[in-house]
């Protein structure tokens, strides 16, 4: 089996979108579009694949030392999963699906990005992948890059999937989005208060 292959295996088994930029995915597919959806879900992809090539070249230094500190970063993560789901929940537009605005579209995918990237304890979980799948070691750039982009290209296949499934959904049923927007806003700060709560339980 090619690297490539490998990382789109990895892709496809722990590249499943649940949590809080499942949450946002959902959310921004049904109140701004699809490509909103696929934006936020692609911040996500690159949050992985940093952390996927951490572990792939044996940056053993980066790793340490986000490990060391993944308390800090959680807290950080919490706190901006606590922001979204607050300002949701103050969100009183509820209009119809509108168009993603040129200017919020850094924002999509800068905010899952962040997201994604304040879970240090992904690198353990694609090394166990790498392992169950015979990867050891340092590897070359010529293995690694097709790892990484196979990686890549497994978990945005999920978030793909996700904003089509919503996008046909919301073409199906009506809904309010100022309750829904409240919804939502309710489970990301259930879900950034969790991430805090165990950060300090830990």
């Amino acid at each position: 089996m090619t690297f490539l292959l490998k990382g789109l295996l990895i892709g496809l088994l722990f590249g499943l979108p649940v949590g809080a930029v499942g949450t946002l995915t959902v959310q921004r597919t049904l109140h701004y579009g699809p490509r909103a959806g696929l934006l936020t879900g692609l911040g996500s992809s690159a949050a992985d694949c940093c952390y996927a090539a951490v572990g792939a070249f044996g940056l053993t230094i980066v790793a340490d030392f986000l490990l060391q500190y993944q308390s800090v970063i959680h807290l950080l993560g919490s706190g901006l999963i606590l922001f979204l789901g607050v300002h949701l929940l103050y969100q009183k537009k509820g209009a119809p699906i509108q168009k993603t605005k040129g200017a919020s579209l850094p924002g999509l995918f800068l905010s899952s990005f962040a997201i994604g990237i304040t879970n240090p304890a992904a690198i353990l979980t694609f090394l166990f992948a790498f392992s169950w799948l015979g990867i050891s070691g340092e590897l070359a750039f010529g293995e690694g890059l097709p790892l990484v982009l196979g990686m890549f290209a497994g978990t945005y296949l999920w978030w793909g999937v996700l904003t089509l499934a919503t996008s046909l959904a919301r073409r199906k049923a009506t809904i309010n989005l100022v309750w829904m927007n409240r919804a939502f806003g309710i489970i990301l700060c259930l879900l950034g208060t969790c991430i805090c709560l165990q950060q300090f339980l830990s």
